[in-house]
């Protein structure tokens, strides 16, 4: 029997797959690694794509208040190779370190203490600048920048519409309603209200169905105004494996290099399928993709997209934080049905409940098993059913349906299945 590793925490799961089954493992197309990827970045700050080279930009504005928009926790990123470049360019230009603020893009996440500032970003980076998370609720620290096309207000970070530079960093990945991650979500949802990012998101059921192409998106067109809104200086952007391995980097304007990096990461993560699974073993990714349900629920999604109506999904998600957001928690724990919750959610959008409503939709569809750290009753709330060995799952199902299809996404939280008929 052959063998594979499903990532889960900080470690793995082995499973066997048996021979003779039809069992078809779905992984990321393995690109070319940059070899050098420290130069590469370097190269990118001075051969932007669509800006002058960075330090001309900083050096033609006043440079009193330089903003960094960075990621929190739950956005794994190549600090190693962003920081040292960006901050050699700012020495160049002569731009001291009390002049500089990072600003980590929390969205509705919670905020990071000074542990986790000094986990995610380095110890001697959290000594040397100032850290702040962005916090959505808090009313003294947002500006309103007025109505977004569509009549939202736009609220944004006080430290980002006042600054004199803003640079954002961010890693292009897919995403389930946004299209790909990076560019513009660093300040839409990243550093904006919560009426702001809810009021957006609410916009997820005019594409649930039917994702558009990303250049047709009208949630990620909104960001994108947004981010203008706010005069995004300059981006850097990566596109990196599971393992954090840097594939490619890209710099400059915020729609025409992150556009770019769009293009890498849909050749690396869509995996065309000609078959729908009648069981589809999926796990997070590991940490941090897998630090708790509330981001777990993307990989679900691409469980959801591969898995025929009536079949079955087991999520490997060890989620030790839990939920990881109260409003999501709150309502899976109203006592509803699967439907109300649909139905409502429809009805009355709200962050937080929106990841309920997609464990709720799923389940309508599909029977839904998860292994994780979650308490059996827990586990109940997101209508399924906790299980502790993948393996005997996977055995079990086989048995009682030998000629089933089933599919295996390890890294599930990346791995977008797309169907074609070829």
């Amino acid at each position: 029997m052959a063998a594979i590793a499903l990532p889960y925490g900080s470690t793995t799961i082995p499973l066997r797959i048996r021979e003779g089954s039809n069992t078809k493992v779905y992984k990321p197309n393995r690109p070319s690694i940059l070899q050098n990827p420290l130069e590469k970045t370097r190269e990118v700050l001075r051969h932007p794509n669509g800006t002058k080279p960075l330090s001309m930009l900083l050096n033609e504005k006043k440079k009193d208040k330089i903003l960094v928009v960075v990621n929190d926790e739950t956005r794994p990123m190549p600090y190693d190779i962003f920081f040292p470049p960006l901050l050699e360019v700012f020495s160049q230009c002569g731009i001291p370190d009390s002049n500089i603020t990072f600003l980590i893009a929390t969205g509705l996440h919670k905020p990071h203490d000074e542990a986790l500032n000094i986990k995610t970003f380095g110890a001697e980076m959290v000594e040397r600048f100032q850290f702040i998370s962005h916090d959505a609720d808090d009313r003294e620290m947002l500006v309103n920048l007025g109505p977004l096309p569509g009549g939202i207000p736009l609220e944004i970070n006080r430290l980002a519409v006042e600054a004199d530079f803003v640079i954002t960093l961010g890693i292009v990945a897919p995403h389930y309603f946004a299209g790909f991650s990076g560019g513009r979500k660093s300040i839409l949802p990243g550093v904006a209200g919560h009426e702001t990012i809810e009021r957006n998101h609410a916009k997820l059921f005019d594409v649930v169905d039917d994702l558009p192409e990303i250049h047709q998106n009208p949630i990620s067109q909104e960001m994108i105004w947004g981010a203008r809104k706010v005069g995004v200086d300059f981006i850097l952007n990566a596109v990196v494996t599971d393992d954090q391995e840097v594939v490619h980097i890209v710099g400059g304007d915020m729609e025409s290099a992150w556009y770019e990096a769009t293009e890498v990461s849909k050749s690396m993560y869509e995996v065309p399928f000609s078959e729908f699974a009648d069981l589809c073993i999926i796990s997070a990714s590991g940490y941090p993709r897998d630090v708790n349900m509330y981001q777990s629920q993307k990989t679900l999604d691409h469980g959801d997209r591969v898995t025929r109506n009536g079949g079955d999904i087991i999520m490997l998600t060890e989620s030790p934080k839990g939920f990881g957001e109260p409003v999501f928690e709150e309502w899976l724990s109203k006592g509803m049905s699967p439907q109300d919750i649909v139905d409502a959610i429809r009805k009355n959008f709200v962050m937080g409940g929106h990841k309920a409503y997609w464990f709720s939709r799923v389940t309508l569809r599909k029977k839904l098993t998860i292994i994780s750290s979650l308490s059996e009753e827990d586990t109940h709330k997101l209508f399924a059913s906790k299980a502790d060995n993948v393996q005997a799952l996977y055995d079990a199902f086989l048995d009682e349906n030998p000629q089933a299809n089933v599919a295996i996404l390890p890294q599930g939280s990346i791995t977008l299945p797309v169907y074609s008929e070829s």
